[in-house]
This record gives structure tokens, C-alpha cells and sequence, in this order.
């Protein structure tokens, strides 16, 4: 099973099914709607243990341990992985994996991750700037701000504009030219933000290069998981002698 779990949506891709949920990241303990992950951190583990467990007990058999390959942030990832690992218990897992969220878009995409590559992922509540040489994480930067940020006082320049100094300042502290060249490559934009026209016209002006939209940004993560997924599974390295939990990260 492949997992991104976002502030505002949870999605999940089981093998033979393809997507299986895309639905609002919230529980109800009783207490009224309950959001368990804010601004890309996890603030309640018990009750998002209780979301997958109410969302994906009934998808897996009770005989099945399953491997888990959760998309994770790059910025705060210890804190979140950590906390991800305890959630997934929820699930009875054999083996788990994370993989970081700007990776997944890439593999999505089918991206040449030979050369730097630089990954914009906008979502709800959070944007992150990921630049990746060789598949890795060289240099991350992220904003608290999101589209449901988007009303009469935030507006989609300001959030063009928060997006565009992040990669601004990766340039300008690259002693390389890593960061310029992958800009020249083309940005890949991933997330609500990738459908909003007035966002990515203003963040293509703002940064005079060229912006590349992935296709269905919304589940690019999870689709990016799912095609590691499937080079993960059966290799000796994820798979423990005796059952129990293991995380590659």
C-alpha cells in the first residue's frame, strides 16, 4: 500500500486496485471534525491511527501484513516519519517505507533523475521547494501557506510570490550551479496549486522560466509511491526474517 497523508487529504493506492481513498484528512472522535495533520505535521497520532484504521481495515484481510510505503515531507521529516510509523501501526504492517513527497512527484512525472531537478509541491496548507540531484534531497525550503489560504486577503500573487522567494534563495546560496540548472530544466509543480491558473501564471512571470505542470498533480504523490512501491516489493532488503516493523528511509 502506497500512503500520502496531507493536511486536507488522505490518499491511499493498494496493489491490483490503484487508488482505493482520496478523502478529507479529518476524524470524528465525537467531538465534532477533528483535523490530526496541520501545516504538513502530524498533532495527533492516536486519532490518525483511528482515521486509517476506519479508512483501511476493511481493504486489507486480517491474514495480510502488508508493506506501507508512506510519502513524507522533506523539512521536519525525523518528527514525521516518526510519528507516520506509529499511525501506520494502525494497519498491522510487516514492513514500512517513506519515501520524501518531492521524490514521489518526480517518479510520477517519469522525470530524468540523472540531473537536478526541482520539485514544487503547493498544497492545501503548505508549500514545499525540494531540489533533487540524482533522486536525492540537496536543498528543501517550505511556507505555511497553501490554497485554502487563498481569500480577500491572501491572495494568488502573494502565494506566487511566497513560492518564488523560496527558490529565489536556493539560488542565490547555491555555490553550484546545480539550482539554476534545474530551474532552466523546468520547475515541476505539484499540488492544488498546479490547478489554479491565476497561482501559476503569476509564479511563471515571477520567475521567467519555464513552470511544468505534472498531470492530475492532485495524486501525483501517491502514484510516485506506488511506482516505488513496485520496485520495492520482493527485494531481500524490505522484506524481515520474522514479522515485524522495519523503515527504510
Amino acid at each position: 500500500m502506497a500512503l500520502d497523508m496531507g493536511s486536507a487529504r488522505t490518499r491511499a493506492w493498494l496493489t491490483g486496485r490503484g487508488v482505493i481513498v482520496d478523502v478529507p484528512t479529518v476524524t470524528h472522535p465525537g467531538t465534532g471534525a477533528v483535523h490530526p495533520i496541520q501545516r504538513g505535521a502530524i498533532i495527533d497520532t492516536p486519532g490518525c491511527a483511528r482515521m486509517l484504521q476506519r479508512l483501511l481495515g476493511d481493504h486489507l484481510p486480517r491474514s495480510v501484513r502488508p508493506m506501507v510505503l508512506v510519502t513524507t515531507p522533506v523539512l521536519d521529516g525525523v518528527a514525521y516519519r516518526a510519528q507516520a510509523r506509529t499511525a501506520v501501526e494502525a494497519l498491522r504492517p510487516q514492513t514500512v517505507l517513506t519515501v520524501p513527497t518531492a521524490r514521489g512527484i518526480a517518479l510520477a512525472t517519469g522525470a530524468d533523475l540523472s540531473g537536478p531537478l526541482l520539485v514544487l509541491d503547493m498544497g492545501a496548507h503548505l508549500t514545499e521547494a525540494v531540489l533533487l540531484c540524482d533522486g536525492a534531497v540537496t536543498d528543501a525550503r517550505r511556507t505555511a501557506l497553501g490554497t485554502e489560504d487563498l481569500d480577500e486577503e491572501t491572495t494568488a500573487e502573494e502565494l506566487a510570490e511566497a513560492a518564488a522567494r523560496m527558490l529565489t534563495a536556493m539560488l542565490r546560496q547555491d555555490r553550484t550551479s546545480l539550482s539554476l540548472d534545474a530551474l532552466r530544466r523546468g520547475t515541476l509543480l505539484a499540488g492544488g496549486g498546479a490547478l489554479r491558473p491565476e497561482v501559476t501564471d503569476h509564479l511563471t512571470a515571477r520567475l521567467h522560466a519555464p513552470l511544468r505542470v505534472v498531470p492530475a498533480p492532485h495524486t501525483a504523490a501517491v502514484r510516485g509511491a506506488a511506482r516505488l512501491l513496485h520496485a520495492a516489493l520482493g527485494h531481500p532488503s524490505t522484506l524481515p526474517p520474522t514479522p515485524g516493523l522495519t523503515t527504510v528511509l
